[in-house]
This record gives structure tokens, C-alpha cells and sequence, in this order.
């Protein structure tokens, strides 16, 4: 794990857990070595601070790639507190870009580590359970990683749309994790990827009771980061 990551999850991880107190459950489900993705809905930028608060492993998650780039001294310290995360740089770009993120993001896996992908593309902007895309099927199979589905509940109300920080004390927040699914040795045709999809949105919905709907999120005004940017 790295430096900064063990720094973060000794302090901001306790301070997370006695501010907000989540409830979790299924972390029986998350190995103990060898890479996996953590294909969640998405309610909230809140999302993945609370998921490496309560994972017990290292998360490599995104982060837009102008932050690894500046030379000035906030940019150099970007890159620093970033690659002492174990950040992986993506394009803002979307489309080709995003993909490019996904390829990079194979190594790590491959490595043994932990990646979290949203796939709706976006965050819900209702509450609702949106279609998913393909992009963390195709990942999965790419990187011969199971995936752990993920269900977040309550972090839309300590920190809202529009809302800097999370807020304390303002709800429940409540983070399952499912049994992983295994979709190596699948067909990786269109047809087999929508299948499995659906497949792995259905366990999400059967760990957060979301209502569900069958087509994409609408965009946001800036184009999603990879995590989020799901192909397909």
C-alpha cells in the first residue's frame, strides 16, 4: 500500500468512520490479494472516500491527468500527493481517452490491485439506478479480475450535488459489497457484454433497492473520468 494511502487510511479513515459511522456489510466477499474491480452504483463524489475509509486494501482510483502534469509548486505537489495514492491518470476527454485510461488500468489489476468503476457513466441524478455500460464487463475480462458489486446507500444526503464536503452527522450511509462475479472465459461480443452487464447491475439493485432504469444516466455538463466513462 502506499505511504500516503496508509497515512490517509490511519487518519482520515478513523475521523471518516467516527464522523458518519457506516454501516457495512459483505466485506467477506473482498479477497484478501489479487486484483478485482468494485463495480458501483453512484450516488455521490462522496462514493469513493467512504469506500476507502471501510476496504481494507488499497483503492488505485482515478484522477484527471493535468494533475500529474503541472510544474508549478500546487502542481507539483498534485503529482506528488497523486502518485504517492496510487492515482491513475485519466483524460477528461471521454471517448478514445477514457479508453486509453481503461488499458492503463489493466496493469494494475494485473498486479493485484483494487479498481472501483461506475457504470452508469455518472452519478444518479435522481436516486434512481440507471442502465450500465460495458466498459467494466470489458475490463474485467481484459484483466482476468472478478468483479465485487457494490451497493452505497445514504451518501446523496451528506453530500449532495453541489456540496464541497461531506457533512456530518446528516444521515446514514450504509456499504454492501456482493459476491464477486466471474466473467472470465465469457464471449466479449456486444451481445454477451450487454448480458453480463445487466447481470452485474441487477446485483448491485439487489444490494441498494434502487428503482431501476433501463436506459443510460444523462450526461453532466464535463465529461466524465474513466471510472466513470464506461464504453459500450
Amino acid at each position: 500500500m502506499p505511504l500516503l494511502y496508509t497515512i490517509g487510511k490511519l487518519t482520515v479513515g478513523p475521523a471518516m468512520r467516527l464522523a458518519f459511522r457506516p454501516t457495512v456489510e459483505g466485506l467477506e466477499h473482498i479477497p484478501d490479494k489479487g486484483g478485482a474491480i468494485f463495480a458501483g452504483n453512484h450516488l455521490s463524489v462522496a462514493d469513493e472516500l467512504f469506500l476507502g475509509t471501510v476496504v481494507p486494501r488499497h483503492l488505485a482510483f482515478w484522477a484527471k491527468s493535468e494533475y500529474f502534469t503541472g510544474t508549478s509548486i500546487k502542481g507539483r505537489f498534485s503529482k506528488f500527493v497523486l502518485t504517492g495514492l496510487g492515482a491513475i491518470p485519466v483524460e477528461r476527454a471521454g471517448g478514445r481517452a477514457a479508453l486509453a485510461a481503461f488499458d492503463a488500468a489493466i496493469p494494475a489489476l494485473k498486479g493485484g490491485d483494487l479498481v472501483v468503476v461506475y457504470p452508469e457513466g455518472t452519478r444518479s441524478p435522481d436516486g434512481r439506478l440507471y442502465r450500465g455500460r460495458t466498459g467494466a464487463v470489458r475490463l474485467a475480462i481484459a484483466a482476468g479480475v472478478p468483479i465485487i458489486p457494490v451497493g452505497m446507500i445514504g451518501t446523496e444526503k451528506v453530500q449532495p450535488i453541489g456540496a464541497r464536503v461531506p457533512r456530518p452527522f446528516t444521515g446514514k450511509i450504509t456499504i454492501r459489497f456482493g459476491k464477486p462475479l466471474d466473467f472470465t472465459g465469457r464471449p466479449d461480443d456486444r451481445l454477451s457484454l450487454r448480458q453480463m452487464t445487466d447481470e452485474m447491475m441487477g446485483e448491485i439493485q439487489k444490494l441498494t433497492g434502487q428503482e431501476y432504469v433501463s436506459r443510460y444516466a444523462p450526461p453532466r455538463a464535463h465529461p466524465p473520468v474513466a471510472g466513470e466513462a464506461d464504453a459500450g
